[in-house]
This record gives structure tokens, C-alpha cells and sequence, in this order.
């Protein structure tokens, strides 16, 4: 029977499709969304009727007569991944790890085969790398497991059989972009095809409780590349951040159906392969100057771990009409808020100042418990006055100039007394929520403005 092709446009976001392109799509109302997709269509296919298919019958379960499966986890072997993946990886899950080219996403899948094939069989299926790649890579990070095949194949229907047929114990997908659905007539990566063969990856998931991890690429803007629904079907999305100019890597869970999204995993990058950092505090302040202006230490809570992370600040005067703002690693406008607050409520002038804010790591923090340590570290740069170096200080600052309290302040506090710091600025109010023992270790003075808390740290 002939063939034609038509040209739709499929919404990366929503999956909405038109035959012509559009800068916003009508059904969800994002900007340049819009994707050009080929199909090959059967001429005369308008004609056909269907016949009528009986619908299955179903039965549903009482939630007491479901038995939970008593191996539900797979330890990794890295205690950071288990850490973020909520415990380890599920039975029958299906995850996504994404980030930038070059960050370790690879590196990190490869190196877990080495402790899970001592129990499991494991199927690394590639589409971007031959076996005698993988073979080089497997050599360099060490990983000598017998139970770990390897299958270069980007014919997800193919990928499927194999795994119904092969029955392994986990299946990794590196990576889904380059998976393709040969019934559909349109290229790997697309919208249509990164849809489709995550459906089919999903159902063999679950009809075989076989847990499958599938790495994502990211396009220029630093988000998963393909439709956004392909987040919604997977269990947990999980992404790499870092620079690849620095050798520390933080894996964070933006999506868990079985943990917290809270947690996150702290990695070096050596010749080697990735390993774990375990006190990522000490390594975020180790190398920091001593008595220098526009240095402060914060405390910020990443799930249920207090993590210590030096703040610079930098301000001098401007050679331009207009002062620079520039942060790394914080949020711009709450930066300009802040410097905004200091001019308003602590008289402090910054009209004809450059000012620039540093997260020491190539960290990114957001946490409003940062809002204290901004403001100390700007002040300290602009007085030219050195803070304590055994002083940490965390809280939130509203627009009044006030200081507000924030949660998890003991385990703050813990934290920052076991690294040796010997005085704590804390939120007034959060003082009476302090046990009598806590007070013993470290001195803590509760501060209500900027100004006490400036006041409280100087030398």
C-alpha cells in the first residue's frame, strides 16, 4: 500500500500536537516547546474500521491482601546512591539518571555492577558505546564481575525480548535518547520515540519486577531531553550536578516514589571512578583563609544532613554607571534582596559597589537559612573586618531587617561544634526550642536584627 508523510509538531512538555508550529503551546502554555516530527502514514488507513475488541475483565485487590515482597531493595554498595535512592534501588522500579556530558553518569552505573554482580545478574545495554568501549571503561574503574552482560542494541523491542528471555536481576539503559521504536518512522532522541520507548521499558519493568535504570541527556538548558512526561512515568529522577572543572559531584533525587527528595549524595571524580565523599562538611571548608574579610561559614540542612558550606563575598567599588550584582551558586534576586534589606534597614551603602557572592565547591544553595551568612559575608567585605574564624551563622531574614527562625536548628548546631566551631549565631527565636545540653558544647547567642548579628562576630 502507498505511503505518505505528514509533519506535526509534538509539545516537549505536554505531548500536544499541531501541524503547525507555534512559539507557545495552546495546551500548557510554555514557550518554544513545540518539536518538528516526521510521520509515515498508510494511505487509504482513513477507510479501515476496526472491529470491536471485548473489554478484559480486571479484578482489584484489597490493600490487606497485598504481601510485600520481602526482598524489596538492592544495596548498591555506594552508601551516598542508597542514600539518595531512599535505601537502595526497588524491585520492579524504574529510574532515571540525567546530567550534563561528562559528569560521571556512566562512570557511576558501571562502577555499582562491581558489588551488585556478586548477587545479581546485571544487563548493561548500550546504544552509544561498542563492547570493546565498554570493555576499556570496565578495565579502568576495576569492575571484573562475572554476572554483568553486556548488550549494545538501540532496538528498545529487541531490548525488551532480551530482557523476558535473559531474566536478569537489574537492567541499566545507557541511554534512552538513543533507544528507538522501529514501528514509528521518526529518528531516535525525538519526543515521540523517548515517549514510546519508555512506555514499553516501563511495562517490562513491572510485568517482570526487574528494576531498570535509564540514563537521560540533558539539553542547553540543562533539562531532560524529550517530553516531560517522561518524568512522570519513571520512579525516581535522579541528577548529577557539578563542574566539570572541579572533582566534586552532588547527586541529587528531584523525584522518589519510595524516599525522601531531600537527600542528597556527595562523590569525588578520580582516574579511577567516582568515590564517596562521607564527611562532605569537612571537605566543603577545608582550605578556607583565616582572618580574611568577606568569609562566613553557613549551615544548611540537604534532607536529614546538616551540611557546613563556606560563603565569600566580595565588594568593591564599581567602574561602571550601574553597580554589578553577581552570585555563584545562590539565587540572584534574593541576592539583590538582601543588599536591598542591608541599605534600607542596616544603613549599610551599596549604591556605587560591585557585589559578588561565591558558594565555595561549586555547591548551589537555596536554602532561605543562607540569608544570615550572605549578609555577614557582604558586611564583612564592605567594613574590610575579618569575622571569627570558630563562628558559623545561619537564619532567615525578612524584609523588616528582622532575623526568623528556621527548622533543624540543634542538628545545625551539632554539626558545627563536632568541626570545631566554638560560637553559633543563631535566630533569637530559636533559642527556646534548644536542649540544656546542646548549650555545653558550643555558645550560642540568639540575634533578632543584622545589625546584633554583625555585632555578635566580629573580631
Amino acid at each position: 500500500m502507498a505511503q505518505k508523510s505528514k509533519t506535526v509538531y509534538v509539545c516537549s512538555n505536554c505531548a500536544y500536537e499541531t501541524p503547525k508550529w507555534l512559539g507557545k503551546c495552546p495546551e500548557c502554555g510554555e514557550w518554544a516547546t513545540l518539536e518538528e516530527e516526521v510521520r509515515v502514514i498508510e494511505s487509504g488507513s482513513k477507510n479501515k474500521v476496526s472491529a470491536p475488541v471485548a473489554a478484559k475483565s480486571v479484578k482489584s485487590m484489597a490493600l490487606g491482601e497485598i504481601k510485600p515482597d520481602n526482598e524489596l531493595r538492592y544495596k548498591t554498595g555506594m552508601s551516598e546512591l542508597d542514600r539518595v535512592l531512599g535505601g537502595g534501588i526497588v524491585k520492579g522500579s524504574l529510574v532515571l539518571l540525567s546530567g550534563d556530558p561528562g559528569i560521571g553518569k556512566s562512570t557511576i552505573l558501571l562502577q555499582i555492577c562491581q558489588a551488585l554482580g556478586k548477587k545479581l545478574k546485571i544487563l548493561y545495554v548500550s546504544g552509544e558505546e561498542s563492547y570493546s568501549q565498554i570493555k576499556l571503561r570496565a578495565d579502568r574503574l576495576k569492575v571484573k564481575t562475572e554476572n554483568l552482560f553486556v548488550l549494545c542494541e538501540t532496538d528498545a523491542q529487541a531490548v525488551c525480548e532480551h530482557i523476558r528471555s535473559s531474566e536478569p536481576d537489574l537492567v541499566i539503559i545507557d541511554s534512552i535518547q538513543t533507544m528507538n521504536f522501529t514501528e514509528l518512522n521518526s529518528s531516535p532522541g525525538c519526543v515521540t520515540q523517548v515517549r514510546e520507548c519508555s512506555n514499553l521499558l516501563m511495562r517490562t519493568a513491572k510485568s517482570l519486577s526487574i528494576p531498570i535504570i535509564m540514563v537521560g541527556h540533558v539539553n542547553k538548558d540543562g533539562n531532560i531531553a524529550g517530553p516531560k512526561v517522561l518524568e512522570h512515568i519513571v520512579d525516581a529522577v535522579l541528577y548529577f550536578e557539578g563542574e566539570r572543572n572541579l572533582s566534586f559531584r552532588i547527586l541529587r533525587a528531584v523525584k522518589n516514589r519510595f524516599g525522601s527528595t531531600n537527600e542528597i549524595g556527595v562523590f569525588e571524580m578520580f582516574d579511577s571512578g567516582l568515590k564517596e565523599v562521607e564527611n562532605p562538611s569537612e571537605m566543603l571548608i577545608s582550605g578556607r583563609p583565616k582572618n580574611t574579610p568577606g568569609s562566613c561559614v553557613a549551615c544548611v540542612m540537604e534532607g536529614t544532613r546538616p551540611l557546613l558550606a563556606e560563603i565569600q563575598g566580595l565588594v568593591t567599588s564599581t567602574g561602571f554607571g550601574n553597580p554589578r550584582r553577581i552570585s555563584n551558586g545562590f539565587d540572584f534576586n534574593r541576592l539583590a534582596m538582601l543588599i536591598a534589606v542591608l541599605e534600607k534597614r542596616g544603613g549599610y551603602f551599596f549604591g556605587g559597589m560591585d557585589a559578588y557572592i561565591n558558594i565555595v565547591g561549586g555547591m548551589k544553595l537555596d536554602e532561605p537559612a543562607l540569608d544570615l551568612t550572605i549578609v555577614m559575608a557582604l558586611v564583612s567585605s564592605l567594613k574590610d573586618y575579618a569575622l571569627r574564624d570558630d563562628v558559623l551563622a545561619f537564619g532567615e531574614i525578612g524584609l523588616a531587617g528582622e532575623i526568623r527562625g528556621v527548622s533543624h536548628c540543634e542538628q545545625r548546631i551539632k554539626e558545627a561544634a563536632r568541626l570545631g566551631f566554638s560560637r553559633c549565631i543563631i535566630p533569637k527565636s530559636n533559642l527556646k526550642n534548644l536542649s540544656a545540653s546542646i548549650k555545653k558544647d558550643i555558645e550560642i547567642v540568639g540575634v533578632r536584627t543584622i545589625r546584633e548579628a554583625f555585632e555578635a562576630i566580629i573580631l
